[in-house]
């Protein structure tokens, strides 16, 4: 652990770990503290001289605790805590009983905080509610979340390094716009400057970020939600290009705008373009097209359609018994 901090500060620190395990003895509070046990003993005498009691227990299984009558300091959450918990309200949390995990860590010290009945409730729903995760979910490194937020905030163009879903890494200059929570994923909607394009990347496959020194001016009119949906399908690996025998119109209402732009051929027929860095994926989101389309364009999409296909094919046959 590491501690910058005033002495005061790593009182508190003691302070939170002495409420949080009770009979926690000097040498593990040393210990968490990364500091000497002689430290740690005089983390405590500052705690009892603030008038705080705190119960010293001899023997093999003795410790420090809480005495009666103690007045707590407010809540004191870590950064990563305090941002798990806004993440955890923007798409949903299923590690909130576990004590290593930031969220699990934070909700502990509110229902500690609580009054005893209040507290015995939400602890029972916390401990025997049993949610069922969202697979689809990707849950970004709080670290990095924050260092995105913090160039979107102060107009700082950034430089990150990026893997794809098909497993290419590269490292680009990018101007952050904004950072937009869509059906439990975390994307960066941004500038690509070696592009001149916007682009959305995903949070979680962000490897690493480096601030730099240049500002920009973010657009004016930025809607960042609309902005996404339109720049999903832009940038990645593979082109896409399809002919659907349908109106523009049509066609609209029936697939998500992350899959392209739209373009007309003519009254009847309309042209999807797009990119996509997950063919297979790609391919399952035209299935529900209900009428006859072509892929004009891509061929890592045309063989996925092709492997696909046959697979419907082949379960559709009929069995000999």
């Amino acid at each position: 652990m590491r501690l910058d901090a005033s002495p005061t500060a790593r009182a508190l620190l003691a302070l939170e770990l002495v409420q949080s395990s009770p009979g926690i003895t000097a040498e593990r509070l040393a210990d968490k503290l990364g500091v000497s046990e002689r430290a740690a003993r005089r983390y405590i005498g500052i705690l009892r001289e603030s008038g705080i009691p705190i119960e010293s227990i001899r023997g093999p299984y003795g410790g420090y605790r809480l005495g009666r009558g103690a007045r707590l300091p407010p809540l004191m959450f870590t950064p990563a805590e305090a941002l798990g918990l806004v993440m955890a309200v923007l798409d949903g949390h299923h590690q909130v009983s576990d004590p290593t995990d930031p969220v699990g860590s934070a909700i502990g010290k509110i229902v500690r905080a609580l009054p005893e009945p209040v507290a015995a409730r939400v602890e029972a729903v916390r401990r025997t509610t049993a949610p069922a995760p969202d697979r689809a979910a990707a849950r970004p490194d709080p670290g990095i979340t924050t260092d995105l937020v913090h160039a979107c905030t102060h107009h700082r163009r950034i430089r990150v390094d990026y893997r794809s879903e098909a497993g290419t890494q590269w490292s680009s200059e990018v101007e952050p716009w904004a950072v937009v929570v869509r059906h439990g994923r975390w994307y960066l909607l941004c500038r690509s400057v070696p592009a001149d394009a916007a682009r959305a990347y995903r949070v979680d496959r962000v490897g690493a970020v480096e601030l730099l020194s240049e500002t920009f001016s973010p657009p004016a009119d930025l809607d960042p939600i609309v902005a996404l949906e339109e720049h999903l399908a832009v940038g990645w690996e593979y082109e896409v290009d399809i002919v659907i025998d349908a109106s523009i119109d049509d066609v609209a209402s029936r697939l998500s705008p992350a899959l392209g732009r739209l373009e007309p051929v003519d009254e009847r027929r309309t042209r999807l373009i797009g990119s996509t860095g997950n063919p297979w994926w790609y391919a399952e989101q035209l299935i529900p097209i209900p009428v006859p389309y072509r892929i004009v364009g891509c061929p890592e999409l045309q063989q996925t359609a092709r492997v696909l296909a046959q697979r419907m094919l082949d379960a559709a046959a009929p069995t000999s018994h």
